[in-house]
């Protein structure tokens, strides 16, 4: 127990919070950003400009989990466990409990609190008038209501707090208007009249496409103990917030993380002379394609140090793999082969001729994954 009256770890007398190392200039610009923005993460994490989760990263990293309290007019840090808010739809189909069931497998266990969404559809139009429409919002209620109360009895044992919410209306457009603000929404691949184990359903595309916050596209979790983890990472600010998020919602105690990097194959090719394949090895090496090689090769190098310094904080085991070719059919392949729980991927919300005619990576990966997908979008 610490001086704080908690458990965790958060001694500012701490050897790496001294003054003189960049962690402690680092945690000191945070609490200055927490005490301007009057303890809301939100707009201290504009100040800091840097996102919500990267704040929440740092606060992790630092071991200050923490919010401002206010006594006698001052504003001081008090330690709390950070609660995470998380979203889960459900409309009560096979796929969506499983995605209930994963959530409380891949998120951490701590003080985690859960709103349970479920939206009905409107009435048709010959529904709308007198009893109909009075026997309609009875079964409506009724099935709801079994919903949620199936759902609580999921989490209940296993939540801080779960809170039970209906609306009426598009499922899709409910859901992403409600993501931003939670910490992570977490949906099932397919909802009720899905068929085939592989893809997603409507309402999951659409979410996947429009939610501005991190999703969680949740599958049935393979591994009984320890999580096995693939971040797909590309130097983005998408991809490092992605493997940021990973670390501060994720359960990681005994996980094994797999860093992969695909340099992407050029989608016009310009050609690269057939014969160059049969010169020498100094030749190839001096060659354009030769030095276009060793330098793909330094950026994947750098991209994953970059990736696993943000995970350096957590006991985790990390592997690394690097591939060139298509990013979505590499990565899809690698998830097949690893036998993975979750697979981590940034969305930067390209929208330039590539992305428009052979659709996002994230996307793709998404429907083809055969475990559960992290999307987390690029910060605004």
């Amino acid at each position: 127990m610490d001086k704080f009256g908690c458990g965790l770890r958060c001694d500012p007398t701490r050897n790496s919070w001294k003054k003189g190392t960049l962690a402690g200039q680092e945690r000191l610009l945070i609490i200055r950003a927490l005490e301007t923005a009057g303890g809301n993460q939100s707009q201290a994490a504009r100040i800091l400009r840097i996102g919500r989760h990267a704040l929440r990263y740092k606060l992790k990293k630092h071991h200050l989990e923490t919010h401002l309290v206010t006594q006698r007019g001052q504003w001081r840090i008090k330690c709390t466990c950070n609660r995470v808010k998380v979203l889960i739809a459900t409309d009560g189909s096979g796929p969506a409990t499983a995605g209930l069931r994963a959530a409380l497998r891949l998120l951490r266990p701590v003080d985690r609190s859960f709103d349970v969404l479920c939206v009905a559809p409107r009435p048709a139009p010959k529904d709308r008038k007198g009893s109909r429409r009075e026997d309609f919002e009875r079964r409506i209620l009724r099935e709801t209501t079994q919903i949620l109360e199936q759902a609580r009895a999921n989490l209940e044992p296993e939540a801080a707090s779960v809170q039970l919410l209906t609306e009426i209306g598009s499922p899709s457009a409910a859901i992403v208007g409600r993501a931003g603000d939670y910490d992570l929404t977490v949906i099932g691949s397919r909802g009720r009249g899905g068929t085939g184990e592989g893809g997603l359903g409507v309402v999951a595309s659409r979410v996947v496409e429009h939610a501005m916050a991190p999703v969680l596209v949740a599958r049935e979790v393979r591994s009984e103990q320890g999580l096995r983890v693939l971040a797909a990472v590309d130097g983005s600010r998408a991809s490092v917030h992605a493997v940021e998020t990973l670390a501060s919602l994720f359960d990681l105690n005994g996980a094994e993380v797999c860093l992969m990097h695909v340099a992407e194959t050029p989608w016009v090719q310009f050609g690269v002379e057939e014969d160059w394949v049969t010169e020498s090895e100094e030749v190839q090496e001096s060659s354009d394609a030769g030095v276009l090689e060793k330098e793909l090769v330094r950026e994947a190098d750098a991209v994953i140090d970059q990736a696993r310094q943000v995970l350096r904080p957590y006991r985790v085991s990390i592997a690394t793999h690097i591939d060139e070719g298509n990013p979505a059919n590499e990565i899809l392949s690698e998830a097949e082969r690893g036998q993975y729980d979750v697979l981590v991927v940034g969305a930067t919300g390209a929208r330039d001729l590539k992305h428009r005619m052979l659709g996002s990576v994230s996307a793709k990966i998404a429907w083809g994954a055969p475990c559960s997908v992290l999307i987390v979008r690029e910060q605004e």
